[in-house]
Parts: C-alpha cells; sequence; structure tokens
C-alpha cells in the first residue's frame, strides 16, 4: 500500500513517500481502507519534535482518518466488512476518567497512523463514523471534533443559553462554534482577520472580535456580554492568550485549555484571579472513544456538516502540511488518499 512516513523532528523536509505491505487482522483486529485523512497541529508538532514521548523511527503520520472495513479478525464483534469507520484519538480510551494508560498511545504519534491506504488496528481503535457525513467530513471528527465536544460539554459542562469565547478559526474553534450554536449558547469568537470574522458569522457566531485591531480584545468580551464575562473559554492560544482568558470570563466560568499555538515563553496566572471569581482552570486532552460517538450520534441528529478549508490529494500532502502551517486555512485541511 502506498503511505507516507515521517520521524519526529525531522521536519515537514522528512515526509516521505513509502510503500508498506498490507497486514492481516489479529484476531481482535480490523483492517481499514483509508479514504481520507484530516490534519491538526498535533501533526506540526510531531514533525518539529514537539511531541511527548515518540518513538525513534519513522511511522506513518496523522490521527484523523475516516474508511471502510475491508477485513475482520476472527473474533471481531463490533463492525463488519462494508462499515465506514473513523479513529479513535486514544485506541486505549475508551470510556471513563483519563489516565496515563489511556493516553499512553495515539494513532500517528506512538504508532502508525492514517496518511496511508490501510489502516489495521484494534477494533476498540475505531468508531462507525457519521452517517450523514461523507468521508471528507468524517475524516475530522476524531481529534478537533472530539475535542470541542470534550471541552464544551464534558470538561466545561455547559448549559444552554450560556456564554462562550472561542480563540481563532482553526479546525477545534470552527468545530466549538457549530456545535456551541446547536446547543443554544451565545458564542463569541475571535480571528486576525475580518474576512474569518464575516465567514464565522455565516457559520452562526453570535458576535466576533478583530483582535489585531482590539488588542485588549477581553476588553471587548466583557462588553458584548454586559460586563459579566463568558461562561467558557475555549483556550487554545495558551502562553499568549491565557491571561487574557482568564479576564474575559466570567464569575464561576471555566476556561478549557487544549492548544498553545501562540507559542512558549511562560505566563504569569494571579491565584487571586481564580479565587476571588471562583472560576476554574481545566486542561483536556482530546477525548475518549465515548465521547467520539456521543459527537457522532449529535452530528447525526443535527445534521451538522464541518467546514472544511481544503483538500489535498494524496501525493500532494506535503503541501497539505505547509499549507497548515501557514495558519491561513480557515477550519479543517484533509488529505482525499483517494485522489
Amino acid at each position: 500500500m502506498k503511505a507516507f512516513q515521517i520521524k519526529a523532528g525531522a521536519g515537514l523536509a522528512g515526509l516521505e513517500r513509502v510503500e508498506r505491505a498490507s497486514r492481516k487482522p489479529d484476531a481482535n483486529e480490523i483492517r481499514v481502507r483509508i479514504d481520507a485523512a484530516a490534519l491538526n497541529y498535533r501533526d506540526l508538532s510531531f514533525a518539529k519534535g514537539q511531541f511527548f514521548n515518540p518513538p525513534d523511527y519513522p511511522l506513518i503520520p496523522l490521527v484523523d482518518g475516516c474508511g471502510d472495513v475491508v477485513a475482520v479478525g476472527t473474533a471481531v464483534t463490533r463492525f463488519k466488512l462494508g462499515d465506514r469507520v473513523i479513529t479513535s484519538y486514544y485506541p486505549r480510551w475508551i470510556d471513563g476518567p483519563l489516565s496515563f494508560g489511556k493516553t499512553a498511545v495515539s494513532f500517528g504519534a506512538q504508532t502508525d497512523g492514517t496518511l496511508a491506504q490501510e489502516l489495521t488496528a484494534s477494533e476498540e481503535a475505531f468508531a462507525h463514523a457519521p452517517r450523514t457525513l461523507d468521508a471528507i467530513a468524517s475524516a475530522t471528527l476524531s481529534c478537533a471534533g472530539v475535542t470541542a465536544w470534550n471541552a464544551l460539554f464534558v470538561a466545561g459542562a455547559i448549559k444552554p443559553g450560556a456564554s462562550v469565547l472561542l480563540l481563532g478559526t482553526g479546525g477545534v474553534s470552527l468545530w466549538a462554534l457549530q456545535l456551541a450554536r446547536t446547543a443554544g449558547l451565545f458564542t463569541i469568537i475571535t480571528s486576525s482577520q475580518d474576512e474569518k470574522l464575516e465567514r464565522a458569522r455565516s457559520l452562526g457566531a453570535s458576535a466576533t472580535v478583530n483582535y489585531r485591531k482590539t488588542p485588549e480584545w477581553q476588553e471587548e468580551v466583557l462588553r458584548l456580554t454586559g460586563g459579566k464575562g463568558v461562561d467558557l473559554v475555549v483556550e487554545v492560544g495558551g502562553e499568549g492568550t491565557l491571561a487574557r482568558s482568564l479576564k474575559a470570563t466570567g464569575p464561576g466560568g471555566t476556561i478549557v485549555v487544549i492548544g498553545r499555538v501562540s507559542g512558549g515563553g511562560g505566563v504569569s496566572i494571579e491565584p487571586g484571579a481564580l479565587i476571588a471569581g471562583a472560576k476554574r482552570l481545566v486542561g483536556i486532552t482530546a477525548g475518549s472513544r465515548s465521547m467520539l460517538e456521543q459527537l457522532v450520534r449529535f452530528v447525526d441528529v443535527n445534521e451538522i456538516t464541518p467546514n472544511i478549508d481544503k483538500v489535498f490529494p494524496f501525493d500532494e500532502a506535503p503541501s497539505a502540511y505547509e499549507y497548515l502551517e501557514m495558519g491561513r486555512h480557515f477550519g479543517k485541511v484533509v488529505v482525499d488518499i483517494r485522489a
């Protein structure tokens, strides 16, 4: 089968096209013909050597993938031939609270991922794909989709009618926007580009803030909420935005930290700001298969279609990485393995 592989820290230039042999499934495994695979910032981090606990040899990257089951092991009970499936971010995290054991392995980071024609793994590492979406759209649920779900409804425990602040217009933030809008939340989203903010409004954003034109954007968030602050922040910026997110959060609110795209450098947080406002600061990492299955049901019932920015054919996968790195995308970047 055709595939790409890369060694952690090799940089984007280290992504190479290879041929891999197909593997017969073991008793509890399925083999999936991958139709589409989506990129995430974690894939750039892996290429740059910034990802936790990578192997010292090349592996097939990417965690997001959708395809059809083409072979099943003798003991498989969850799937049959022809079923359309999507990968679960952490193959060992089926349900329940997070543990180091459950999150020790992830596709495209510690084990081969989805940037290939086939993926063979335990049946427990997959979920049924949404029946209302095609392969390109379904491939975006495993990382960005489930992370947004966890941030809003699990770790964030947000309720209908509440307010949420979303930073930027990347994959997680736009997934969160569409989920939040469907759940009846008041949504504020930020960007440095008015064009992207206009597109966000077309997706249902209640209010928008250009953080380049308004550097003290936390003050604008307070104004938009009548001085109360938001109930929840989906914080993807990290060190560069966390202090402002804390100020933009109302009493009893929650800041769910899921990324650090603004880079390192450290951040100083005044404990009194948390204590006086009874605010919560929570870190999350993607989500369990159970959360992914909840998301699939929500998507199907509400017929949500995720926003796809650009689709690259398989042979142009390196260009997809470069495009993601430029940061000009609005929504998800996907590789069509069939093309």
